[in-house]
């Protein structure tokens, strides 16, 4: 593959995570050192920077706010949530990314989000390759729900893992200061995967917190989550329930009365409300006092508690995706393979955007327990690796110190 030289574009979408910016930074950094790469832009809230020519400049910012990146939440280029239409149907978008690509002489393009934004990815480096405009396009993955295809697991989704258990170990313990007892039922996000939600599970490993998990992979059953819940809180007085906002009766319709008629970019319905709805049918089922609460964005902008685990392979892939491209790679997105037999071990693997785009990996049914109300040993073994490691987060006057950009527009 001969040497390509030109300018690098790094862009986020859809929900950030604590880690986000840990992938940008790594590709960031690495394609600021590569003799290849005249420039490095990042595009201002993803492909909607593109498309309205509002890019970055990332080496106008000061390296020591750039070193902060990994250990900021949220996205720090800004996010969107824009789904183009099919080229074959309407290349109007195209034709303009294929302008600006052109304008800046771009021929690295990454783009780090979720199912959707790897099918962005997916259309756009399609596109190219049809019109003949020498442009290497590396998706990079990132979604707390962790329901990307093929890679063991999302950059994103141990960090919120991590806050979720910990957060239910917290409050299994508020939970048990009054003899009065009390039922606590706290939602998780995930539309349609379980994976946040049973990081619940882990908050049991050293003692018991959490009484059910109930997950989208499973039809809700009213009648026998409140005979679940009715029975412990005869026993114990106390019960702890963690369920997924996307739990769904067997028709498919939504536990959540909040759900509405609004709806993201992506045309994906908005969620929410559904721990104080069942706080409120369990109250009246068993008279006990009963707390909902709902975790909501808490869930994937806490880097105070994240895994260090997941900001260094997140790291890791927005690093891989540089080097995979100078190699003349492209059309693919730096996923993980991982080895839990000794140890744990994990490596960037490349897979095909076109086998990623628009697949949703689902909770393994064989991890969920007979009754459909608990999550089984084999998660834990799977999970627990993935949330150690502390962050280095810089404290200033015992407050965070995030990354703060300067964001300088390209002309």
């Amino acid at each position: 593959m001969s040497k390509l030289e030109g300018a690098c574009i790094i862009g986020q979408s859809g929900g950030p995570t604590s880690v986000i910016n840990s992938s940008a930074y790594g590709v960031i950094r690495t394609a600021l050192d590569a003799p290849e790469i005249t420039n490095v832009y990042g595009a201002a809230h993803g492909i909607k920077g593109v498309l309205n020519d509002q890019l970055l400049c990332m080496d106008e910012e000061d390296r020591a706010e750039l070193d902060r990146l990994p250990y900021t939440p949220s996205s720090a280029l800004g996010s969107c949530r824009y789904k183009i239409a099919d080229p074959d149907q309407d290349d109007t978008d195209y034709r303009r990314i294929l302008e600006i690509f052109k304008k800046y002489d771009v021929r690295y393009f990454c783009y780090n989000g979720g199912n959707d934004s790897m099918d962005t990815c997916n259309k756009i480096s399609k596109y190219m390759k049809k019109v003949g405009y020498d442009c290497r396009v590396m998706g990079i993955p990132k979604t707390i729900d962790n329901d990307l295809f093929g890679t063991d697991h999302c950059p994103g989704y141990a960090s919120a893992a991590k806050y979720i258990a910990t957060s239910v170990m917290e409050v299994a313990r508020d939970a048990q200061v009054y003899d009065t007892g009390m039922v606590t039922v706290i939602e998780c996000m995930g539309r349609h995967a379980g994976w946040l939600t049973a990081a619940a599970a882990l908050a049991n490993a050293e003692e018991p917190c959490c009484d059910f998990i109930y997950l989208p992979e499973v039809d809700f059953d009213m009648d026998k989550f409140l005979a679940d819940v009715s029975a412990r809180y005869a026993e114990k007085k106390n019960c702890i329930v963690v369920v997924s906002e996307g739990v769904h009766y067997a028709d498919g319709r939504f536990v959540s009365e909040a759900k509405t008629a609004a709806t993201d970019g992506f045309g994906h319905a908005q969620l929410g409300g559904l721990a104080a709805l069942l706080a409120n049918i369990v109250k009246e089922k068993t008279g006990a006092k009963v707390r909902g609460i709902e975790l909501s964005l808490l869930q994937r902008c806490a880097a105070h508690c994240a895994s260090g685990t997941d900001i260094a392979e997140s790291y890791l892939s927005g690093k891989t995706a540089v080097e995979q491209m100078l190699l003349g790679t492209t059309d693919k997105m730096v996923g993980f393979a991982c080895d839990r037999t000794n140890g744990y071990r994990c490596e960037p693997k490349l897979f095909a955007l076109t086998d990623v785009a628009n697949y949703e990996k689902k909770f393994p049914r064989e991890w969920i327990n007979a009754e459909g109300n608990n999550v089984l040993a084999p998660f834990v073994d799977y999970a627990m690796p993935l949330i150690q490691g502390e962050t280095k987060l810089e404290k200033v006057d015992g407050l965070p110190r995030f990354a703060r950009l300067k964001k300088v527009f390209a002309k």
